[in-house]
């Protein structure tokens, strides 16, 4: 690996490696620019991922203090854990399941399509779905994204067999085993899944998508690349001209170290990116960097969830196959007819024995629970993912209370479930119900909204500065050399699994920055 100088100032320093981040420092890589990625954790790898859930969690987790506010349940049952961001090289692309959905057009007009709703913050994006479907193809392609570019589905476990037959027989027909960025054949230099059921403590065969192994590796290869890990980035600094020039971070022996930089990415996810650029307040900028809308930190988004898990008569063993096995896209669609703006999807989830002891109903004892873990091999389930509404009040900001290991102010996120997105959870809790008494269920149980994964906005994407923190680039309204890259810059939240948005978005913005630097610009 090339190495650089912490006092070269003519690299791009990329904070966080997962799908943003290592997908735009391999991007710029390959391009001739020469990138630092600083990575708060360590670097894993397939042979030491572990197939259990709770060692997983300890080896991939984010498990630095946070604290938490608000009327959602993980405030109440797990308040350090507002969400499960990972803290390794590759980020969240470790943890994820592969699901790989475009937005639709109507998603990037909600403010235009869904009109004014009290208590939400909707703001068109500056950008459209026909700005980003040459990008989406790019990200198909380099993820080997199935049912794209000729790619063949994967095969349906029995937790997607008994999802279909239940869908089937009350009329949906959007029913499929997704689009998904695991390898339904050899691809890549990776092999096929081997359908291990471990998709979130990372997979062991490669076959799913990761910047661990596939960007990361491929920017090495470029000799414009060096990777710190365990660099736990702590402020960004600038001049007097207001112009970031590098940032400050704990090294892996715990010294702090100054990286300069031309450029700077924030790529940490929608919690920790905009508690750096609070972090970083200065007297020019006394409210955090990119931050004269107030929006930073705001707008937070999580996505409306909830899973339903059904109790049938003979086993299923939902837990064998990847733990995202298939999809019901038809309630995706924008009808208010149903009482709420906007939509969602239902994907089959299928959780370990120690998971679902855990999220199953976070407190819960006594015969019933027991009723349920005692039938685990009978279980189906299925997770409720939709798009949930942008509040100003819902946002992240920094606990003056609690500091961190570093002596820094820990992050708060504060979060309320908009009526709209409770509309929809129980329309979602009902449909997804119908479908497995459609199935033969003898017993359905509504989990509450656990886990929080999917994490965007706090840094959005506006036309005017006012209204947001970066344009359309994601670069920053009020710095021209500092950059979003991560789910942060997401102006709503769609109904799909954000990370091909996230990667796409990473593409694009590489192309930019690179044009920028040759027209000396930044």
């Amino acid at each position: 690996m090339t190495t650089f100088a912490h006092s070269d100032d003519s690299v791009v320093v990329i904070i966080g490696s997962g799908a943003g981040g290592g997908t735009l420092a391999n991007e710029l890589c390959q391009k001739g620019i020469k990138v630092v990625v600083l990575e708060a954790g360590a670097a894993q790898s397939n042979a030491s991922f572990i197939n259990d859930e709770w060692k997983s969690f300890s080896q991939l987790a984010w498990l630095d203090t946070r604290t938490t506010s608000g009327s959602w349940r993980v405030a109440k049952d797990f308040a350090g854990l507002p969400a499960w961001i990972c803290k390794t090289v590759g980020g969240t692309t470790t943890h994820w399941a592969g699901a790989s959905l475009r937005f639709q057009e109507h998603e990037f007009r909600t403010k235009t399509v869904y009109g004014e709703i009290k208590g939400a913050n909707l703001l068109d994006w500056p950008i459209t779905l026909k700005d980003l479907e040459p990008y989406y193809a790019k990200a198909e392609d380099k993820m080997g994204v199935t049912r794209t570019n000729g790619i063949p589905g994967l095969p349906g476990n029995n937790n997607f067999k008994v999802m279909y037959n239940g869908a089937s027989k009350l009329g949906y027909r959007d029913v499929h085993t997704g689009n998904m960025a695991i390898n339904s054949q050899p691809r890549d230099g990776r092999g096929r899944c081997l359908q291990l059921g471990f998709c979130f403590q990372g997979c062991k065969s490669g076959a799913k998508w990761s910047t661990l192994y596939t960007e990361l590796p491929k920017a090495d290869a470029t000799g414009n690349f060096e990777l710190r890990t365990e660099a736990h980035v702590t402020r960004i600094e600038h001049n007097p001209a207001g112009k970031v020039t590098g940032v400050v971070y704990f090294d892996k022996d715990k010294k702090e170290q100054r990286q300069k930089a031309r450029i700077v990415c924030v790529a940490g996810n929608a919690i920790e990116t905009p508690r750096l650029l609070l972090l970083s307040a200065s007297n020019m900028f006394k409210d955090g960097l990119a931050n004269s809308s107030g929006q930073v930190g705001r707008n937070y988004m999580r996505h409306m969830t909830g899973s339903v898990y059904a109790a049938f008569k003979e086993p299923v063993h939902m837990y064998r196959g990847t733990t995202m096995a298939g999809i019901v896209r038809d309630e995706a669609r924008h009808d208010t007819r149903r009482g709420f703006a906007g939509g969602y999807e239902l994907e089959t989830l299928a959780l370990g024995v120690p998971f679902m002891a855990a999220f199953l109903n976070p407190g819960g004892w006594g015969a019933d629970f027991a009723w349920w873990m005692e039938r685990y091999t009978q279980l189906a389930g299925m997770w409720l993912v939709g798009e949930d509404m942008p509040r100003e009040t819902n946002r992240i900001t920094l606990n003056d209370k609690v500091k961190d290991q570093w002596g820094n102010h820990v992050p708060n996120v504060h979060f309320d479930d908009h009526d709209n997105d409770i509309a929809m959870r129980n329309h979602a809790f009902t449909q997804g119900e119908r479908i497995y008494q459609a199935a033969g269920a003898i017993k359905t149980f509504r989990t509450p909204p656990y886990p929080s994964t999917h994490n965007m906005g706090t840094c959005r994407m506006s036309a005017r500065p006012q209204d947001g923190v970066c344009n359309a680039w994601g670069q920053t309204h009020d710095i021209p050399n500092l950059f979003i890259s991560d789910g942060s810059q997401f102006t709503t939240g769609g109904a799909e699994n954000p990370t091909l948005t996230i990667v796409t978005l990473a593409i694009r913005q590489a192309d930019y920055i690179a044009q920028q630097m040759t027209a000396r610009a930044i």
